[in-house]
């Protein structure tokens, strides 16, 4: 977007006319009308840490029983054993099915949940882990140590095929039953993560009755111990909870006590953004996930709904994820000039309308031991961007004014689904670059292609993405050189990164428990990443929703800044 021209209104008028009608799915983020919340949106804005009230993180007053909550959502997750999937939707289905070993409080630390507690030996190896005796799950299975052990494993079998649990549990070895309430789990290597890890939705408790006796059907017959239980599951459809009335074991975090107040859940998939808006608005839904952007204002201007949006830890949005093994990404000059030369400012306009907090660093703003004194460090910069690639020999310019070295266009394939979900950000990019001369060409092939050549390492840099997690390790999953895809294991660093100064601080990271080492070490490798810049960063990543404003009790998971929904309730006027 040209510099002198910041707005670019005409070209803006045209992408936001045709965005009106786009399947758009990206979350949302903006204030939720209540003045802390609009400061801390503020505040992110200008790169300090979001700061969300206490208050929505725990259930203020009791609600009122009885009722249907009728949600809509974009997609169906295509399966409700969390432990096979690593679908965004996993974060708030985990709260209505399951439970976990362990809760975040709201400043992020661990709280007890089906653990009261737990002890870390001195060298950070082994873990012991008292549980609850009062906990069955719906089948009427009793939770125990054996069902830790079951989970566990069954997180990291094979057979499961699992693309997230098991890879945050990597360096567990095995589990040992002390008694019938107390476990153990011995880790091959210090790892501090590893009580984070636990207490996210795709590291629920099971049912180990069902994980022995029908594996293959807990993605359609899920057993939880959860406040609901499944009524039916239809793909691409819907599915429908009912109330688990005996339970009495939510998170100490949340305050919420007994069964949940909502009779049913009623969940519909409604891809299409404008539908989910519209039958919301008419009264055909009470909530909706996923709330549209586009739609916000118009939301926030109805008197009878509610707009609320949530950054989420972990990662930002990345515009793009440069392959640094492949040219012309392998020089660290094209992948900085190529991130200088993205106007986040204007893309937050054509595709957020204004609801997404730019982002030009690797860590979500809300994620603790983030370090803002590099937020600047990619801001736009077209001018320095040119200065770069003429310093990486790109001088020339060919008849359509691209770069060219040796005859050659600067040029690179950007791969991506062909859902067309990220197209309206990657042309935008692609048309930022443009004009210091670097031609990004936007290949969308099916998502089968995609994965095959991304597991290949076979391209130039991959389309847009996100990591979202509730610990700072997200760094290391991304990033660290153990986490590139091998014959072996399929991970997270499509980048194809290799450093050994940021593995080694990421490293020390998981191993260490002081803060003042750990905030040191995370503030480096933040910075090692504005140096190496191995993705473009472009906005923080949110979890949005909208409802009617007879909704009530609306609480938030600390782990996902996602919908706790036991404690939701409906306050309709009788008719």
């Amino acid at each position: 977007m040209n510099h002198s021209l910041p707005h670019n209104r005409n070209r803006k008028r045209f992408l936001l006319a045709a965005l009106l009608g786009s399947s758009l799915l990206l979350a949302a983020c903006s204030d939720s009308g209540k003045a802390s919340r609009a400061e801390a949106a503020e505040k992110t804005a200008h790169g300090t840490s979001t700061i969300y009230p206490a208050s929505d993180y725990a259930e203020q007053q009791r609600g009122q029983p009885g009722g249907t909550l009728r949600v809509s959502v974009a997609s169906d997750p295509g399966s409700l054993d969390l432990h096979a999937i690593s679908h965004t939707n996993a974060q708030w289905l985990g709260r209505i099915l399951y439970d976990n070993l362990v809760y975040l409080d709201d400043k992020g630390n661990i709280s007890p949940w089906l653990a009261t507690s737990w002890d870390i030996s001195p060298d950070g190896r082994t873990y012991t882990f008292h549980l609850r005796k009062d906990v069955t799950f719906s089948d009427g299975t009793k939770f125990d140590a054996e069902a830790v052990r079951a989970n566990l494993e069954h997180m990291r079998d094979p057979a499961t095929k699992s693309p997230l649990a098991a890879a945050y549990i990597a360096p567990y070895i095995d589990g040992t039953v002390v008694d019938e309430y107390t476990f153990e789990a011995h880790l091959r290597e210090p790892y501090t993560p590893f009580l984070n890890v636990l207490a996210q939705s795709w590291l629920a408790m099971e049912s180990p009755k069902a994980i022995r006796d029908n594996p293959k059907q807990l993605g359609d017959h899920p057993v939880g111990s959860g406040p609901f239980v499944l009524e039916s599951y239809t793909r691409q459809q819907g599915a429908v909870f009912v109330k688990r009335k005996d339970y009495h074991w939510s998170p100490q975090q949340v305050r919420h006590e007994g069964p949940a107040y909502l009779d049913r859940i009623e969940i519909s998939f409604v891809a299409e953004p404008l539908i989910r808006y519209n039958s919301l608005a008419a009264g055909q839904y009470d909530l909706t996930i996923d709330a549209p952007p586009q739609n916000a204002a118009a939301i926030r201007a109805d008197d009878e709904l509610a707009f609320d949006s949530h950054v989420r830890t972990g990662a930002p949005y990345r515009g793009l994820t440069f392959n640094t093994a492949q040219p012309p990404f392998d020089d660290v000059r094209v992948r900085k000039a190529v991130t200088l030369a993205i106007d986040r400012e204007g893309i937050v306009q054509i595709v957020g309308f204004g609801e997404y907090l730019p982002k030009t660093d690797f860590l979500a703003s809300n994620t603790k031991y983030y370090d803002p004194s590099f937020r600047d460090a990619l801001k736009y910069d077209p001018q320095q961007a040119n200065k770069l690639l003429d310093e990486a020999g790109w001088t020339g310019r060919d008849a359509q004014g691209y770069r060219t070295k040796d005859g050659k266009r600067l040029s690179a394939e950007v791969l991506s689904p062909s859902s067309g979900t990220t197209t309206p950000v990657l042309a935008a990019i692609q048309s930022d670059v443009k004009k210091v001369g670097v031609e990004l060409i936007l290949a969308q092939l099916p998502t089968t292609q995609v994965t095959e050549r991304r597991n290949a390492g076979a391209y130039q840099a991959l389309g847009a993405g996100v990591w979202h997690t509730n610990t700072p390790d997200a760094l290391y999953i991304l990033n660290h050189s153990k986490e590139i895809t091998s014959a072996k294991r399929i991970g997270q660093n499509t980048a194809q990164l290799r450093d050994p100064e940021l593995d080694e601080l990421l490293e020390k990271a998981r191993r260490s428990s002081d803060p003042a080492q750990l905030q040191d070490l995370y503030s480096r490798a933040q910075k090692r990443l504005t140096e190496l810049v191995p993705g473009a960063p472009l906005f923080e990543n949110s979890s949005s929703i909208a409802y009617h404003r007879y909704v009530k009790g609306l609480v938030f998971d600390t782990s996902h800044n996602t919908v706790y929904f036991p404690s939701v309730w409906l306050q309709k006027e009788a008719k």
